[in-house]
């Protein structure tokens, strides 16, 4: 499954799109697995806490073992999940806490990527229960705020607290978990990329700023402005950079 590239966007800023390959061809589990390997050096690496699930054409899910660190995985250990989450491919095990993301995805038919993570940043603010603002250009890349769910029931593992945290999500792209981490969904690999790095750019960089004192937010409008046009498929060619990097630096990823 190829992700969709915006092409108003390709046209304005590439124009011969299309002319060099800018990615091998990539089955479903080679790009999962970049997509682990990515965010794990972007700040989502809290151990082997943290589960990533693509949703294939055929109702099954792709998913990270449990057992492995997202900066250590391959193609080959995604396992692949039925509709009720449980293992049918694979020789790993998934998290006790898989039931969060079923639970999304059965709420939400327009989402195929479901990321959980502690992240390094984004758990800052859900630790604190606050929105992290937008004081920069790239914190802006995505628009709207993450929701704050904040009410802390336990791990997600919990059937009702998992529930709870999934309809907290509601409608909505992101969510800060109170006291816990940061839940995020997407249409496709592409825009989970840059959904997730953004949180986490907008966390760093907003800590920092209130740190040194604070500063000033962008106008509200101009961060919408600016989050709506690359959101809707990821910015061009960044998820291809961030991808042939992970490549470069450990070619077996995609074994």
């Amino acid at each position: 499954m190829k992700d969709d590239i915006n092409t108003e966007m390709l046209a304005r800023y590439a124009p011969m799109p299309g002319r060099y390959a800018l990615l091998p061809d990539l089955n479903p589990q080679q790009q999962l697995a970049l997509l682990c390997r990515v965010l794990h050096r972007e700040g989502y690496n809290d151990h082997i806490a943290g589960h990533i699930t693509v949703k294939q054409e055929d109702g099954t899910y792709l998913a990270n073992p449990w057992e492995l660190t997202w900066g250590e995985l391959t193609a080959s250990d995604i396992l692949r999940l039925d509709a009720q989450g449980k293992v049918i491919e694979g020789q790993w095990n998934i998290t006790p806490a898989i039931n969060l993301h079923i639970d999304v995805h059965t709420a939400r038919h327009d989402v195929n990527v479901v990321i959980h993570n502690h992240s390094q940043w984004g758990s800052v603010w859900s630790a604190v229960g606050r929105v992290p603002p937008i004081y920069d250009q790239t914190s802006a890349l995505v628009d709207t705020d993450p929701v704050v769910y904040d009410e802390y029931r336990g791990t997600v593992e919990d059937g009702e607290a998992g529930r709870a945290a999934a309809d907290a999500l509601g409608p909505h792209k992101w969510a800060l978990l109170a006291n816990h981490g940061v839940l995020l969904v997407a249409k496709n690999v592409r825009q989970a990329h840059l959904r997730a790095i953004t949180l986490e750019w907008r966390s760093r960089m907003a800590w920092r700023v209130e740190v040194l004192g604070g500063g000033v937010p962008l106008p509200a409008a101009v961060a919408t402005a600016t989050g709506q046009r690359p959101d809707a498929n990821g910015f061009p060619f960044l998820w291809e950079a961030m991808a042939r990097d992970e490549i470069r630096r450990d070619p077996t990823v995609l074994e």
